[in-house]
C-alpha cells in the first residue's frame, strides 16, 4: 500500500483537504493556546465559583457579627461577655476558674492523638 493507494481513499481525501486542516488548526488553537482558551474559561469559572462560596460563607460571619454587636450594646450583655471571655473583674472582687474532671480528660485525650 503505496502513497498513491492511500491518495485514492476517502477519509484522507477529506481529512487533506485545505478547509478540514485550516478548521481543525482554529480548533486546537481555540481550545488550548489562545488567551481566551477553553482552558482558562475553565480555570476562572472554578475560581468564580469560589469566590462566590467565599462571599457567602464572609456574608453570613457579617450577619452573626451584626447580632453580636446588637446584643452587646446592652451593658449587662457587654459585662456577660467581658467576665466569660476575657475574664475580667470588677474591683475588689475574685474569679475561681473551675473545670469539671469530664472536660479535663477530654482534653488530655485530644492531646493524646
Amino acid at each position: 500500500m503505496g502513497l498513491q493507494d492511500l491518495k485514492r481513499k476517502k477519509w484522507f481525501k477529506i481529512l487533506t483537504n485545505l478547509y478540514v486542516l485550516v478548521l481543525t488548526i482554529f480548533v486546537i488553537w481555540m481550545l488550548f493556546f489562545d488567551t481566551n482558551s477553553f482552558m482558562i474559561h475553565r480555570e476562572l469559572r472554578k475560581e468564580i465559583k469560589n469566590l462566590e462560596k467565599t462571599q457567602q460563607f464572609l456574608h453570613n460571619e457579617i450577619e452573626k457579627d451584626k447580632k453580636i454587636i446588637e446584643k452587646l450594646s446592652d451593658t449587662n450583655e457587654l459585662e456577660k461577655f467581658a467576665r466569660e471571655h476575657y475574664y475580667l473583674k470588677k474591683k475588689n472582687e475574685e474569679i475561681y476558674l473551675i473545670e469539671y474532671e469530664d472536660s479535663l480528660k477530654l482534653k488530655e485525650l485530644d492531646n493524646d492523638e
